[in-house]
């Protein structure tokens, strides 16, 4: 299975792009579901999502990151039979993961349902749980491909998941509701969407690898089935043992709010369940700036993992630093408009429902600082999981995690504070784990970046553009409709920060080069 290995940044801008489409279908789905659903609908289904992410994070977080740096660090000393039985190995041990983890899923909707205190959504979370499997038995081949710097089967089996959620899951919440059917049923509904999209996006990833089943002839005699398991647990269990907190945090995230606003300050479960239905319209758009910068951890592992199996200091550290500087260019502007825009982009996408954006805007206006760090967050991981340091993220995590639990419980119970507590404490959790991760990195690693050179020129960008972001909102506002007006000051606000980035020399010649036409894009921006 020969592929055209791709550089670092070519692979990540591949998944930015696919990213970039996914969530646009994904704002499609959940704007208009929203919409359909109300607060209290959404929350049954973020309830049953956060299980599901859970239990899938358990089963696919790590070890197909494991696998993805072992398939490169074969790929770089051509030992083609070596990458051939860490697939085999690695699809027997998902196969098994998901099994257990959907079985299980299925059997426990009830009780986990009741911790989360939201019994409504068993129905929801039983109907996710296939899904648990399908995308285990996605995750070897997605490593696969990942390992040998290939990262468009990725793309597109993520295209088609996300196409088919959209449209599955928004036809079958409507078709439900139309029927006469409670919210509770019409979110299990959009959630069964969820199921059938892994089903096609799985069929396709396996149509592709039986479709390229030739290999180069090899001469290397692999290492055992034992050795290779071995070698994937032992990295692949830290990271997913980090990645499991998180989302771990997030079901715990959910229970104390619930369970706070319920017996701390009396609300019914109807009323803390629309409550926090209300700061998931927040947490849909928190989540936005970390998706786009997914994919640097992504392509960061293999192409760092082949570097060192070269002895390759200096592509190492090129890499590293294009990482850095990829990921601040992204992550400010993306986190701080979502801060400085909050309203008016709720008020625009969920014009239906103006209450509970109203109310969710406040969520945001902290949700969207939170988002920067979690960025910074995931870029650390990676290069610290790259440099074979995978305890470190998971300690940070633990750390992050305690005080979130902490603080989540003595602002949310401040009747003065109430469900606003939970953004306040989403922002101290990754904000402290950040901090953490930033330093291991200085420490830790010889080729991370001077964070000055890196921080300072996007930072100076984006308070700029922020300004400009809130000028331009206010004064089209007044001439124009309040939605008319946060569409257009969000394009003002991007035209604002790409004269900047230009005019600052943010983007070098050398990162541009990465990509295909590299030097022709380079030449029309007249970058030197």
């Amino acid at each position: 299975m020969q592929q055209r290995r791709q550089s670092f940044l070519d692979g990540a801008m591949v998944l930015t792009a696919t990213i970039a489409v996914t969530k646009v279908i994904g704002a499609l789905y959940k704007i208009p579901l929203g919409n359909l659903l109300d607060s209290e609908g959404m929350a049954h289904f973020y309830a049953a999502y956060n299980i599901y992410r859970l239990l899938l994070t358990l089963s696919t977080a790590g070890l197909p990151l494991a696998m993805s740096r072992l398939v490169s660090e074969a790929e770089a000393l051509g030992l083609e039979n070596q990458k051939r039985r860490i697939l085999r190995v690695s699809l027997y041990l998902f196969s098994i993961l998901g099994a257990v983890s959907s079985a299980a899923m299925f059997a426990l909707a009830g009780p986990l349902s009741s911790l989360l205190h939201d019994p409504l959504a068993k129905t929801a979370v039983q109907l996710l749980s296939p899904a648990v499997l399908f995308v285990c038995l996605m995750a070897p081949i997605r490593g696969y491909t990942q390992g040998q710097g290939n990262m468009r089967p990725t793309a597109a089996s993520e295209l088609i998941e996300s196409l088919s959620k959209a449209v599955i899951g928004y036809f079958l919440a409507w078709w439900l509701l139309r029927r006469g059917l409670p919210r509770y049923l019409a979110a299990a509904g959009a959630i069964g969407g969820v199921t059938a999209a892994t089903m096609l996006a799985f069929a396709a990833l396996l149509a592709y690898l039986l479709s390229r089943r030739g290999f180069r002839p090899s001469r290397d005699v692999p290492a055992g089935r034992g050795v290779i398991l071995r070698r994937l647990l032992r990295i692949g269990v830290p990271i997913t043992a980090g990645a499991c907190g998180m989302s771990l945090i997030t079901v715990l995230d959910t229970s104390l709010v619930l369970g706070t606003l319920q017996r701390s300050l009396g609300y019914s479960p109807e009323a803390a369940a629309a409550l926090y239905g209300e700061y998931t319209y927040g947490l849909n758009l928190f989540t936005l700036p970390a998706s786009f910068i997914a994919p640097v951890s992504i392509s960061l592992i293999p192409s760092i993992s082949a570097a060192r199996a070269r002895r390759d200091a200096a592509s190492a550290r090129h890499t590293a630093a294009a990482a850095f500087r990829f990921t601040v260019l992204l992550a400010l502007p993306l986190g701080v408009g979502l801060s400085v825009l909050a309203h008016p982009l709720l008020d625009l996408l969920y014009p239906d429902i103006p209450p509970p954006a109203a109310a969710a805007a406040v969520h945001l206006r902290v949700l969207g600082f939170a988002s920067v760090c979690v960025c910074l967050m995931s870029l650390c991981s990676g290069l610290l999981q790259a440099y074979g340091r995978e305890d470190i993220p998971l300690w940070t995590l633990l750390l992050g995690g305690g005080a979130k639990i902490v603080s989540n419980y003595l602002l949310v119970s401040d009747p003065a504070i109430g469900i606003r507590g939970a953004a306040y404490s989403t922002l101290l959790c990754y904000g402290l784990i950040a901090a953490l991760n930033l330093i291991a990195v200085a420490r830790v690693i010889p080729e991370r970046p001077n964070y000055l050179a890196v921080f300072i020129r996007p930072a100076l960008a984006t308070a700029v553009m922020a300004a400009a972001a809130r000028a331009a909102f206010g004064l089209l506002s007044r001439v124009g409709g309040p939605r008319s007006a946060a569409a257009l000051a969000v394009l003002a606000a991007a035209a604002v920060y790409a004269t900047l980035v230009l005019a600052l020399g943010i983007v070098r010649r050398e990162d541009l080069l990465s990509l295909p036409k590299g030097g022709k894009i380079a030449d029309f921006l007249h970058i030197r």
